[in-house]
């Protein structure tokens, strides 16, 4: 008897090891015009990603206005239902694992996290037309079998302001999704982000400030991530859900790590080691924890051998030294 119970410890300490090195290992797809084709999915393959993140996109004129508008004929294929569901079908028929993570884009690039209506008219508003949104792709989610479904993207005002729609709209998802939700906070905001015990995984936008250096090394990095870390680690404990980064990734520039959710257009110097150095940091600091569960590469585009390049300054570790840092870890936890 008590060699059987050893024996049944030991295999369960066998099976928790092997989960725990189990990572969703993903590249955030940027919507584009066309379809998505099997010569773009092969170069998704080539990094040894196992999940991919598909985003559909819906327009609001401004951080006032209550009206999204989406899937509509204005859109770039990759935008739309239609397009998502596209991208998904070929995904899957490639063993690649797929996030729906449906945005807003407010005109003249806003931040989300601002929006926020004037009367409590325009909060119902808001709340009827955001319903159409998420539902519309919560069905497309249930009807495509995909596992993960982040319900909302750096919209903390609104989330702020109403707690109890976002905890209502939760289980409304669930009655029409039965794959596993989360929700994509900002780096500044997931503290105080109230749902998560509603939620499978806790979803950080991962954009946290490490240095100042203009190109920092990994073991400074690493240690930059110190009290973020233990941040992240207790929320975790706290809410007993792992952790998901939603988005990573770093522009390959100068200063990449002292405010890493920039999109400007600026004119920093290109510095392919300093994108490179930040990603390994990250890996090395978080995939080989048991509470957290992985993460989407911020950003790749389908047309790879167009993307990114020595000359290029933005988040695409495309064609770039850190691509290469994606291809040894995400190795490492190929399942």
């Amino acid at each position: 008897m008590k060699k059987i119970g050893l024996l049944f410890l030991s295999l369960i300490q066998f099976s928790c090891t092997g989960e725990a090195q189990k990572k969703i290992n993903g590249v955030s797809v940027v919507a584009s015009r066309e379809k998505i084709a099997q010569n773009h999915v092969d170069e998704v393959i080539k990094v040894y990603a196992n999940s991919a993140a598909i985003m559909p996109f819906g327009f609001i004129r401004d951080i006032n206005s209550p009206q999204i508008i989406f899937d509509t004929d204005r859109q770039w294929f990759g935008e739309t239902k239609r397009g998502a569901k596209q991208y998904i079908k070929l995904l899957k028929k490639n063993g690649i694992a797929v996030m729906l993570k449906p945005q807003i884009w407010v005109w003249r690039g806003e931040f989300t996290g601002t929006i926020v209506m004037n009367s409590e008219a325009e909060w119902k508003q808001l709340e009827e037309t955001y319903d159409k949104f998420i539902l519309t792709y919560a069905a497309l989610a249930e009807e495509t079998k995909i596992p993960v479904l982040c319900i909302g993207t750096e919209l903390e005002k609104f989330v702020e302001n109403r707690p109890e729609y976002w905890k209502d709209l939760i289980q409304r998802i669930r009655t029409i999704y039965k794959g596993k939700l989360t929700y994509a906070a900002n780096w500044d905001e997931y503290k105080r982000t109230p749902f998560w015990g509603e939620l499978d995984y806790i979803g950080i936008d991962a954009y946290f400030p490490l240095s100042e250096s203009t190109m920092p090394s990994v073991e400074e990095l690493k240690e930059g991530w110190k009290p973020w870390k233990e941040k992240i680690a207790e929320i975790s404990k706290t809410n007993n859900k792992p952790v998901l980064f939603t988005e990573f990734g770093y522009r390959s520039m100068d200063y990449t790590a002292k405010k890493p959710w920039l999109v400007d257009r600026n004119d920093e110097n290109v510095n392919l080691k300093a994108q490179a150095n930040a990603t390994k940091a990250i890996f090395e600091t978080f995939w080989n924890e048991t509470w957290f569960a992985g993460g989407y590469v911020w950003k790749w585009f389908i047309q790879h051998e167009k993307s990114g390049g020595e000359n290029d300054n933005r988040f695409t570790p495309q064609n770039k030294p850190a691509q290469q840092i994606i291809v040894d870890h995400y190795k490492m936890y190929e399942h």
